[in-house]
């Protein structure tokens, strides 16, 4: 499995209005392509001065399928992303091989 994690800052005074876009727009039309089994949106503790900021995870089933979404999908949702908030975030991005998966002992 793949993690792909998207760390965004961004600038307060369109914070709101960002959140709502991406919790309503962005990230279903990532999870629309078919390459992620799930999304998690987690706000990051501690501010950088004048920006929030979150980290959105997505778990991908294969390398395949991630590289799938790069070729296929990333470049069209990254540039409506960029031209919506241009100048007002700053982003960077981690792809993480999933070595293991921990669960709770139930019982």
């Amino acid at each position: 499995m793949i993690l792909y994690n998207v760390t965004v800052s961004i600038d307060e005074a369109v914070h709101e209005e960002w959140l709502n876009w991406m919790r309503t727009s962005h990230i279903p039309d990532v999870l629309k392509s078919g390459c992620f089994l799930e999304s998690k949106l987690s706000r990051i503790n501690g501010e950088e001065e004048g920006g929030v900021t979150y980290s959105i995870m997505y778990l991908s089933p294969s390398q395949e399928k991630y590289d799938e979404y790069q070729a296929n999908h990333a470049p069209r949702l990254q540039k409506e992303h960029t031209e919506k908030y241009q100048g007002k975030f700053a982003a960077f991005r981690t792809i993480l091989n999933v070595v293991e998966q921990f669960h709770p002992n139930v019982g």
